[in-house]
């Protein structure tokens, strides 16, 4: 399994993606799910991966292929806006998937895969864009500024509780790996290496891509402040009613007719 994310903020963008890749609990691998393309001087893409591995690095392949050796067809160096780029990797996905599709269905095997896109051409607002296995796509928005693939459910409670279109790029990291922590801990197919990319809005190249290894000292740090952080909020939740000295001295007096105020289920 895999756990992707993109996050798209009024600053830029930053994309996270653990490195665990496996065939059954005996064959565990770390492979990149983070392919960065710098085409050209105008435009930056960066795309996220989940599903079958061969399928995904056969895509990657074609797309550079037609960045390396443009033939007039489509590519993400012909790309005008940023829907056309998702298009474009959509129909490869489709085409990869298809020219595969019947074998693998033989073998018990799924050949999809999940894609997040993510970048600017020039002239453009950047943005982020979630590629499903058929093809189409759905665009991230402010109201919804992130997009995420595989293992999803774990890591999207602390997205929904902190993000929003506003926070800052480096708060945006932070929080992409307490949500790829998150998500190790209840699943263990995904894991470290963690890898980081930040895009700043109209800079056309990579702001910092960094990789967060398991026993790296600041990802325990962190890891660590996050536990604790939620130990002591814990810790300060409001009390039932049931819990004070005055509840506890009145009920020994009899003074409370329904002990604790609450409906009895029974």
């Amino acid at each position: 399994m895999t756990y992707c994310l993109g996050i798209c903020v009024k600053d830029g963008m930053l994309f996270a993606s653990d490195s665990r890749t496996n065939a059954g609990v005996d064959y565990v691998t770390s492979y990149s799910k983070m392919h960065v393309f710098n085409p050209a001087p105008d435009r930056l893409f960066v795309i996220l991966s989940a599903g079958n591995l061969a399928t995904t690095q056969e895509i990657i392949n074609i797309i550079q292929r037609d960045i390396d050796y443009p033939s007039g067809v489509d590519s993400l160096l012909s790309a005008r806006y940023l829907f056309e780029a998702a298009d474009y990797v959509g129909r490869v996905s489709q085409q990869v998937q298809q020219q595969h599709n019947s074998a693998l269905q033989q073998a018990g095997v799924s050949g999809e895969v999940s894609l997040i896109i993510g970048g600017q051409i020039q002239g453009q607002p950047h943005g982020l864009m979630l590629i499903y296995p058929q093809g189409n796509h759905i665009e991230a928005s402010k109201s919804t500024p992130y997009l995420q693939i595989g293992e999803t459910k774990y890591g999207k409670p602390v997205l929904d509780r902190v993000l929003s279109h506003d926070l800052p790029l480096n708060d945006c990291a932070r929080l992409a790996l307490v949500s790829l922590s998150s998500t190790t801990m209840s699943n263990i197919t995904v894991g470290p290496p963690y890898e980081l990319s930040l895009y700043r809005t109209d800079e056309f190249q990579l702001a910092s891509r960094c990789k967060f290894e398991e026993q790296g000292d600041y990802l325990i740090e962190l890891q660590q402040a996050w536990t604790n952080g939620l130990i002591q909020s814990f810790s300060n939740l409001p009390r039932f009613e049931w819990e004070s000295t005055e509840y506890q001295a009145a009920l020994e007096l009899n003074q409370i007719e329904n002990p604790a105020s609450i409906e009895n289920i029974d």
